[in-house]
């Protein structure tokens, strides 16, 4: 073994990446009377080509061609950087919705934000008044939460219900205002939805 001085002056004993002390695995192979043998060149050499000529025959018949990421740099080769790419890569890929995995507080803010637009599918003034009570009551249940910390828990303030109303009035008078598009006739309809179908064949018509 070979000795090494640790930058605090302290000796070190092996290279870096081995047990001091632990019989190399050559050595323990070496005493069994058992020896590494690389494999033949000629066996090297051999796979090699063949793995090239698969290649290359693969690009002459346009294997390779048209294939989803042309062109475009690829994603997630250094990840070195964020421990979680696989967990944000499976989110990504699924489409998951992780709305109802967030902190309660900011599931209240996301909410919030989105009135008055959330709440115009809603009937009439009563059902949106129930609704704004409904998530007063939750911002409220959500500060009587324990908290445990040196800061001040984060909260989210309460809505003024009347003015919410009064906005949620003026929205919905807007969109009745806007043009809305007019109605595709049934006729025309069933033809765009047939323009997307692949056609049978004319025998296959023929015989219904």
């Amino acid at each position: 073994m070979t000795e090494q001085q640790k930058p605090d002056g302290r000796p070190t004993w092996g290279r870096p990446g081995e047990r001091p002390g632990a019989p190399r695995a050559d050595d323990q192979l070496a005493d069994q009377g058992v020896r590494r043998r690389p494999p033949p060149a000629r066996t090297a050499n051999a796979v090699a080509t063949w793995v090239d000529q698969q290649i290359q025959q693969a690009e002459r018949q346009g294997a390779f061609e048209d294939l989803p990421g042309k062109g475009r740099p690829l994603e997630d080769v250094d990840v070195r950087t964020d421990p979680d790419w696989w967990v944000r890569g499976l989110i990504e890929r699924e489409k998951l919705d992780l709305s109802e995995a967030l902190p309660g507080v900011l599931r209240l803010r996301r909410e919030k934000a989105a009135f008055p637009g959330s709440l115009l599918d809603l009937p009439d003034e009563d059902a949106v008044r129930e609704h704004l009570e409904d998530f007063n009551e939750r911002v409220l249940a959500d500060r009587r939460r324990p908290h445990v910390g040196p800061l001040p828990p984060p909260v989210v303030g309460r809505v003024d219900v009347e003015d919410m109303v009064a906005r949620w009035r003026e929205e919905r008078a807007r969109r009745a205002a806007e043009p809305q598009p007019a109605p595709v006739p049934p006729q025309e309809a069933g033809e765009r939805e047939d323009a997307g179908r692949p056609r049978r064949p004319w025998w296959r018509r023929l015989t219904g």
